[in-house]
């Protein structure tokens, strides 16, 4: 579950990490009041649960606290990618000297929580780690021990970013307390971006996002009542479900055997099929690095009936633009890969569309998988089994896609 920007500043309150001077307005009178008392220019933020809100135009500079009133108002009746903006954070700029991205997250490979500290700011971390991999450095640190007991590895993490005193013991404490934070309450991802280091010497957040695991909120529910956050909201950074997305939820209350869930719709062209809980997103990674335009994703698994593979495989395959779809997951053995051919096909027939063109791609190996085998030689499909990897095998499917 996300929160609002002005929650995650008073998360970092609790910790003693300085942020940007500022405080929240739900009318354009009390943004310019806010103006007024902090002195312009200010900076005008809608507060939004979307994702990309300054990049599409939630966030406004004001010179004057008339000018502070009409953008609050323009943004408080701004919806960004369906989702409403209730209140904005009225902030007052900072002058830096130098600026840092400071995020904490969880690595899934390393089953560790990881500390990632750059330079290269106002970006996402993962496109600096492609593009400029020598600005960024990593460091995972240990849930058993206190964090106050591994302070050594977030002054490793600053030193490597080549940061010298007295910097570094400063950023080695705001590094610290952030990854406290982040392990008190559950987060998922805590990131500060950009980190601003001012000419006083002082590290002071102008960014933050923080989001909490979903399981979490029932250790959590100090903070929820503090945010006046109920039990029963999820707190998504999308809007309403899609009617795609409404179908695949009632494909699984109709059918209990195995789940699709959770099942999101984007904008491409190659539909998914693809499942085995983390790898569901190995695979969705792959095809995107592979050039493909993923047009849903979904995890489906738990050893799923004929008939909801079947009812998956038409939902995919019902959305404008998508004429061709592959089937994907690791290597399983709670599913069985028989069953899953069998409904994948079925749902092509049952469009009056021929398996061979349509399916890209069948990696599905475990259970019952030679099985599976001969049934896809029936209708002549493309598959193979675990000795292709994923990354491979959403290789040839792309291709196919964009042939």
């Amino acid at each position: 579950m996300h929160f609002y920007e002005f929650e995650c500043r008073a998360v970092l309150d609790k910790y003693g990490i300085a942020y940007a001077q500022g405080g929240v307005a739900k009318t354009g009178a009390e943004a310019e009041g806010l103006a007024n008392e902090l002195g312009c220019p200010v900076v005008i933020k809608a507060q939004t649960l979307a994702s990309g809100a300054r990049d599409a135009g939630g966030e406004k500079l004001a010179s004057t606290p008339a000018e502070a009133k009409a953008a609050a108002e323009a943004l408080l009746s701004l919806k960004i990618k369906g989702l409403d903006s209730p209140s904005v954070l009225v902030q007052k700029p900072v002058e830096a000297k130098k600026e840092y991205a400071l995020q904490v997250t969880y690595d899934a490979v390393a089953k560790l929580p990881v500390m990632i500290l750059s330079d290269v700011t106002r970006k996402n971390l993962d496109d600096v780690t492609d593009d400029t991999p020598d600005r960024i450095t990593r460091r995972h640190f240990s849930t058993l021990v206190p964090i106050r007991a591994q302070v050594y590895t977030a002054k490793e993490l600053v030193r490597q970013l080549g940061i010298g005193a007295p910097e570094l013991n400063r950023l080695t404490q705001t590094v610290s307390k952030l990854c406290d934070a982040f392990l008190e309450y559950d987060l998922t991802v805590a990131e500060i971006n950009p980190l601003v280091l001012t000419d006083e010497g002082k590290f002071v957040a102008v960014d933050v996002n923080m989001d909490m695991e979903e399981e979490g909120r029932f250790r959590q529910g100090a903070i929820l009542k503090e945010f006046g956050i109920p039990m029963t909201e999820t707190r998504g950074v999308r809007g309403e479900p899609t009617e795609m997305e409404r179908g695949a939820q009632k494909i699984d209350a109709d059918d209990p055997r195995g789940l699709i869930s959770p099942f999101v719709e984007f904008d491409g062209n190659m539909g998914l099929v693809i499942g085995a809980g983390g790898g569901s997103l190995t695979i969705f990674d792959a095809v995107t690095r592979a050039g493909g335009k993923p047009a849903n994703y979904c995890a489906i698994g738990g050893n799923p009936s004929v008939g909801k593979a079947r009812a998956l495989t038409k939902l995919v395959l019902g959305k404008k633009g998508v004429e061709k779809i592959a089937v994907m997951s690791n290597v399983v053995s709670n599913t069985r890969a028989d069953l899953l051919a069998r409904g994948v096909i079925k749902g092509v027939l049952d469009l009056g569309l021929v398996p061979s063109e349509v399916i890209t791609i069948f990696r599905c190996p475990g259970a019952w998988e030679a099985d599976a085998f001969k049934i896809l030689d029936k209708y002549n499909i493309d598959y193979c089994d675990r000795t292709v990897s994923l990354s491979e095998a959403a290789q040839r499917a792309v291709s196919k896609v964009q042939a």
